[in-house]
């Protein structure tokens, strides 16, 4: 695969990147510190009553058993030790190190209510101390905060941020997301306008394998992908996106199977991940289980109708989905990451078509991911410096404040 960008290419490219971030950063994102102390405080409020409640349980009082004084909620070295040491649970995760997962999805999977408000005090508090009381330290006597924007950090060539990181604010938990979004206010006379690159990604990923599957997929507006493998997993002849039962099969076949399976994942986390989409639990399936996807039938009870019973099941036909996806579906992608990681073996190294390159010691999935992920990042910073000097040429009163991975804030007037 011959790559035409050189190396001076990408110096140019971070070149002209940083100082275009460094013009963002000092116009600076706008922040309401009077809401930041106000939620704060709110929030305390919240996190206190949650720990009565939960200091009431049996659950608790187990913990502090074990515990006593050192007792302390936020510690997943004690969870692990309470629920599968002393409780002799089964997680459906092991870490690295071979122990019980505390992660959301693992502890949720346990069905335990009390590991809920567990759950609610942690987030809270780190809505709390890790993003409001980020902002509140950050923002500056104008009130305005100017995080900063690095290029030197990241092994794949993506940007980063600190102080605070404006690249982690809360997007998958809504109510998170909404605290911390409500912080942030436009100057007078401005509206704050987020420009998103849709399915970047996968784009790029395309440009690497050019799988004519995946482009068929890309180029048809009326091509689905995730309905077609949401129809393929859940072994529905009929499947109708605008139905919202429909509709979640195939937010979770997004989240839960596609992109995961582009990013290295494997089947068995797939099927978990999908079960928790649709509430079937990880043992044998009534037919009362999981969600409901038409009027009196539910997804535990369609399983049964096409003879799988149980979640070890499940496992099993989601191999074969995933061998079907890779070795059928887009089998000149699966043949793509095969080639992509011997020449990696070969040389220790992944050029990209920015013209940067990586080496070093790279997982298989990472060896897949880094090209992608760095290329992608590299289009929104084109985007972003050509936008920039439209700007400054034509002297807008809009300005451009912040960049996330896939997308550019702006400060609009």
């Amino acid at each position: 695969m011959k790559i035409k960008t050189s190396t001076l290419d990408a110096y140019k490219l971070f070149h002209d990147g940083v100082q275009a971030l460094a013009r963002a950063e000092r116009q600076g994102i706008r922040v309401d510190v009077d809401y930041c102390r106000r939620k704060k405080k709110q929030l305390t409020r919240q996190i206190e009553f949650n720990q009565k409640q939960l200091e009431e349980t049996a659950f608790f009082k187990r913990w502090r058993h074990i515990y006593g004084p050192k007792t302390n909620v936020h510690s997943n070295h004690q969870l692990s030790n309470l629920l599968y040491k002393h409780m002799k649970l089964k997680s459906s995760k092991t870490t690295d190190n071979g122990q019980g997962s505390t992660d959301e999805d693992a502890l949720r999977h346990l069905g335990i209510p009390e590991l809920e408000t567990v759950l609610q005090i942690r987030r809270l508090t780190k809505v709390r101390d890790t993003y409001l009381g980020s902002f509140i330290r950050e923002t500056n006597a104008d009130r305005f905060m100017r995080p900063s924007f690095n290029l030197h950090l990241v092994r794949t060539f993506r940007s980063s941020s600190s102080d605070p990181n404006f690249q982690n604010i809360p997007k998958r938990d809504k109510e998170s997301m909404k605290i911390c979004r409500q912080a942030f206010k436009p100057r007078p006379g401005h509206l704050l306008v987020e420009a998103d690159f849709s399915s970047l990604e996968v784009m790029i990923s395309a440009c690497y394998h050019k799988d004519p599957v995946m482009m068929k997929y890309l180029n048809d507006p009326e091509a689905d992908l995730h309905g077609d493998m949401a129809k393929q997993i859940f072994m529905m002849k009929d499947f109708d996106k605008s139905i919202p039962s429909h509709n979640i099969l195939r937010q979770a076949t997004k989240n839960g199977f596609v992109f995961p399976q582009f990013y290295g994942d494997y089947f068995a986390n797939n099927a978990r991940s999908l079960c928790e989409w649709v509430k079937l639990p990880q043992r044998k399936w009534k037919t009362t289980d999981g969600i409901e996807i038409a009027e009196g039938l539910t997804i535990g009870q369609h399983f049964h109708n096409q003879g799988i019973k149980s979640f070890d099941a499940f496992v099993d036909h989601m191999k074969h989905i995933e061998n079907d996806f890779w070795n059928n579906r887009f089998k000149v992608y699966g043949r793509w990451k095969t080639k992509w990681v011997d020449a990696y073996r070969k040389t220790g190294a992944l050029k990209m078509f920015t013209g940067f390159t990586c080496s070093g010691q790279s997982r298989k999935n990472e060896i897949i991911n880094y090209p992608v992920q760095g290329s992608a990042f590299h289009c929104l910073l084109w985007s972003f410096i050509a936008l920039d000097k439209v700007l400054q040429e034509g002297e807008w009163r809009t300005k451009l404040i912040g960049q996330i991975h896939d997308s550019i804030g702006r400060a609009i007037s």
